[in-house]
C-alpha cells in the first residue's frame, strides 16, 4: 500500500517522534510498502514552502513556513497538503501527534475531508489535559468519523479510551527499536561503584535536576564512592543541572552531552543501571534501548516503562523520588541483584522489535480502511 506519514516534526530535528517516524518509514519500505512523509519541519538546507527532499530513500514534503525560531508551524499548509495527497494516490494516512500538534491536526482534517483512511498515533500522556480535549470535542469527532486511534503504550491509551468512550477502540502501537543492534550480550562487571546512566533531553519535563537530587540522596545512604551518574543529552536545563552538580560537589556526576547511537550503546553496555525519572513518560525509547542492552531500569509507576519493565524481574518500578533513591541505594549494596536482573534482560529480548511494530502499524492501516468502508 502507499502510506502518507504526517508529523509536525521530522529530521533533521531530533526527538522521539522524529526518529520513530523516520524508522517506521524505513521498515514499511523493507516489507514492500511505498511511503512518503509530510511535515512542517524545514529540511537540512532550510527547505520549506513545499520543497521535496529525500531522506534515506523516502520523499519528504517540507510544508514548513518562515516562522521565528523555526517552529514546525504552518497555518497555510492544508491547501497544498490536500492537493498533494489527492494527486499522490495514497491508500492510507498515518498521523503522529502529541499534546500540541497543529500540523498533524490540520492534516487530520484534510485526510478526513478527502475520504482518505486515517490512523492516528498519540505519543503523549493526555491525563492532565484530557478535560480540555473533552471540552473541545475534536478528538471524539475524528474518532466518530473513522480515524483509527492508537497510542504508544497502555498507560498512554487509557486516558484516550476514557475520552472516546467504550464504543471507540483505541489500539496500542508501541515505539520500535532495532533489537539486534542494541543487544550487547553478557558483560563482565568490574568492581566499583554502581554505574548509573540516563539519556534524556535536559528539560523540566524529563526532570534532570530532580534526578541529580535523588541520586545524591542515594549516595549519602549507600556511602562515599557508592555510585556514579552519567546524564547523556542536551537541553535548556543544562546550566541548572551543572550548577546543582557544582554546588553539591558531586564530582561523580558527568554530563557528556548528546552522543551517537553507537556511542550510546557502548555507554549503556559499560553501565549497571538505567534511570528513568520522568512522571509523564508515554513510552521511554531510551529506557527500552538500555533494557535491550541488558541494563535493569528503575522507572516511575504510571509511565510507559511498565510496558517492558517488570518490578523485581528486570528492573524496579517506584512511585516517588524517595523510593527511587532507596532503590538505587539498595542496588549499590547488592551487586548480585543487579547481575540477576541484567541476566534476565540479556536472555529475554523485548517484543518491540521493528518488524513486529511495522506489522502492527499495517494492522492499524487496515483497521482505518475498514472504518472508512463501514
Amino acid at each position: 500500500m502507499k502510506v502518507a506519514l504526517l508529523s509536525d516534526c521530522y529530521l533533521p530535528r531530533l526527538g522521539g517522534i522524529e526518529v520513530q517516524t523516520h524508522d517506521l518509514a524505513q521498515h514499511l519500505r523493507r516489507v514492500g510498502h511505498e511511503v512518503e512523509v509530510f511535515t512542517a519541519t524545514r529540511g537540512p538546507g532550510g527547505e520549506m514552502h513545499g520543497d521535496l527532499t529525500v531522506v534515506d530513500g523516502v520523499p519528504v514534503h517540507r510544508l514548513a513556513a518562515r516562522i521565528p525560531g523555526e517552529l514546525p508551524i504552518n497555518p497555510f499548509a492544508p491547501a497544498e497538503l490536500r492537493r498533494r495527497l489527492v494527486a499522490g494516490g495514497f491508500d492510507v494516512a498515518h498521523v503522529q501527534t502529541g499534546v500540541v500538534s497543529p500540523f498533524a491536526w490540520d492534516a487530520t482534517r484534510v485526510t478526513l475531508g478527502i475520504g482518505l483512511p486515517t490512523a492516528m498515533t498519540w505519543h503523549c500522556m493526555l491525563a492532565g489535559v484530557a478535560p480540555a480535549f473533552r471540552a473541545a470535542g475534536f478528538v471524539r469527532r475524528w474518532a466518530a468519523k473513522g480515524v483509527a486511534m492508537s497510542a504508544v503504550s497502555e498507560v498512554a491509551a487509557a486516558p484516550l479510551r476514557r475520552l472516546l468512550g467504550p464504543t471507540r477502540a483505541v489500539g496500542v502501537l508501541p515505539n520500535g527499536i532495532d533489537v539486534a543492534r542494541w543487544a550487547a550480550g553478557t558483560v563482565d562487571r568490574e568492581p566499583g561503584p554502581l554505574r548509573l546512566v540516563t539519556a534524556m533531553r535536559l528539560a523540566a519535563r524529563k526532570r534532570p535536576a530532580a534526578l541529580v537530587g535523588l541520586v545524591a540522596e542515594a549516595a549519602r545512604a549507600a556511602g562515599p564512592g557508592s555510585v556514579e551518574l552519567t546524564i547523556l543529552g542536551e537541553g535548556p536545563d543544562r546550566r541548572k543541572v551543572e550548577s546543582l552538580v557544582r554546588r553539591g560537589g558531586l564530582d561523580w556526576v558527568s554530563l557528556p552531552g548528546r552522543v551517537s547511537r553507537d556511542e550510546l550503546r557502548c555507554r549503556y553496555a559499560a553501565a549497571d543501571v538505567y534511570l528513568s525519572p520522568a512522571r509523564l513518560e508515554s513510552f521511554g525509547i531510551a529506557a527500552l534501548e538500555a533494557r535491550t542492552v541488558g541494563l535493569p531500569v528503575i522507572g516511575r509507576a504510571g509511565s510507559g516503562i511498565t510496558e517492558f519493565v517488570v518490578d523485581g524481574v528486570n528492573g524496579l518500578v517506584v512511585s516517588s523520588d524517595s523510593q527511587m533513591a532507596d532503590a538505587i541505594a539498595g542496588l549499590a549494596t547488592d551487586p548480585g541483584k543487579v547481575a540477576r536482573m541484567r541476566a534476565w534482560n540479556v536472555s529475554h529480548r523485548p517484543p518491540q522489535d521493528w518488524p513486529n511494530v511495522a506489522a502492527l502499524a499495517v494492522e492499524e492501516y487496515e483497521r482505518a480502511m475498514g472504518l472508512v468502508r463501514r
